[in-house]
């Protein structure tokens, strides 16, 4: 997935509202005002997406491209890097999980 098909997937999202908070390359994807996703729109774009501790761990296991949260909080964040290696099915599933656990909330 592409950086505008990620951003269309997330903005579709029940009660979810976007916005710069950190700089012009971070957009923020938010639900009841906390953090779901930030997505990266430098040169070489990834996602950050907030994860269950142990599935987070069996990602990064599983992917050369998912990594411990880039400037998060590596317990409970994963960043996937966009370079076309993810499936684009396991990316939409890794947004619903992140806007789950937030909505829950």
């Amino acid at each position: 997935m592409n950086v505008e098909e990620i951003r269309e997937y997330c903005i579709q999202k029940e009660g979810t509202t976007e916005s710069f908070p950190f700089n012009d390359t971070a957009l923020v994807f938010k639900v009841n005002n906390k953090m779901y996703a930030l997505l990266s729109l430098e040169e070489e774009p990834y996602l950050n997406l907030k994860c269950n501790p142990e599935r987070a761990i069996e990602l990064r296991e599983e992917y050369d491209d998912i990594t411990p949260g880039y400037h998060m909080n590596k317990k409970h964040w994963n960043t996937l890097y966009l370079n076309g290696q993810l499936h684009p099915t396991l990316i939409k599933e890794l947004i619903d999980h992140s806007f789950n656990l937030v909505y829950k909330k």
